[in-house]
């Protein structure tokens, strides 16, 4: 058994939990009730406070303070000058009944000199860049940045199309299929026309289900993200009809990016995949023609349950 390795001059009061092959360095203070596993690696002037739980194989970069209430998990990395916060309403001597609880989940990076408000958790294998000014929960898997912090992309996200070999040609139009399990995009035809532009959908030709609802998403502001859920049944057909949005596709395990631009494009999106809306312009109006009538209990609305149920965790 390796015992961790305490500089002679780092504070670790007595009652503090260190786990072996860690490496606490000078001038570390960490406080009795701080919980530290194993093969970590806790870098110059870090304070860590009573009510802090640490995962292992966890980095804290230096000049990093965690407050009571933090709690880092495994394989986390917390960049030079992170600054973490625990109260809402901080006030000198007054104290709140509890902190609130900050979480770092599983893979994800934080970068330097970012700022986390309280009570925020910070998905699996989420990045908070540089700078970032973090005031709401990010996302598995997503990529902020600026302040406040915004998504502007998805870790491990193909942006490539199939090869033209997968592409079929079915009433006119061209299906272009995807790396993610089962999904497609379908190049509807186009008409052009001197009196206006043409295109068309013959339902029971081109999609798998019958339609029985449709509704359309407008006037999103250009930073908010829609959808961040998977259905258990539901079969879903989109176009953007006017500007542009991104959809990011996930099965648990290939990740694809697809961008709706043209009204002729519709994406083709099955049960048991995770389906994310973003980077939508102005002017952005997308048409969702759906295989069922809206049902709550079809949601699978946390990630983590996702995974499981498509049996990749």
């Amino acid at each position: 058994m390796e015992n961790p390795i305490i500089h002679h001059k780092a504070i670790v009061e007595t009652g503090a939990v260190i786990g072996k092959k860690t490496r606490v360095w000078a001038f570390v203070h960490i406080l009795p009730g701080a919980k530290i596993g194993s093969a970590c690696n806790i870098c110059d002037n870090v304070f860590i406070e009573n009510d802090v739980v640490i995962g292992n194989r966890v980095t804290v970069k230096s000049g990093v303070q965690l407050w009571d209430g933090m709690r880092l998990e495994d394989d986390t990395f917390i960049g030079p000058n992170v600054t973490f916060t625990n109260d809402p309403f901080p006030r000198s001597k007054k104290y709140p009944e509890k902190f609130l609880n900050t979480y770092i989940r599983q893979g994800a990076s934080i970068g330097a000199n970012a700022t986390l408000l309280p009570g925020i958790i910070v998905g699996k294998n989420a990045m908070v860049g540089a700078g970032a000014v973090v005031t709401h929960d990010v996302p598995p898997n997503a990529i902020v940045v600026g302040n406040p912090a915004r998504i502007v992309n998805y870790v491990h996200t193909d942006r490539n199309l199939a090869p033209m070999e997968d592409e079929t040609t079915k009433k006119g139009g061209v299906l272009v299929g995807l790396k993610v399990k089962n999904a497609w995009i379908y190049h509807l035809p186009f008409v052009i026309d001197m009196r206006g532009n043409l295109s068309v959908i013959e339902f029971e030709d081109i999609l798998p289900f019958k339609p029985k609802r449709c509704f359309w998403i407008f006037d999103v502001p250009g930073k908010h993200v829609r959808g961040e859920h998977a259905h258990f049944n539901l079969e879903q057909f989109l176009i953007c009809v006017k500007g542009s949005c991104s959809v990011v596709l996930d099965d648990g395990e290939n990740r694809q990016e697809i961008l709706l631009d043209q009204p002729n494009k519709g994406l083709y999106i099955p049960p048991l995949v995770w389906d994310i809306q973003y980077k939508h312009t102005k002017d952005c109006v997308l048409i969702v023609f759906a295989s069922e009538k809206y049902d709550t209990c079809d949601y699978i609305r946390e990630y983590e349950e996702f995974l499981k149920k498509v049996n990749r965790e």
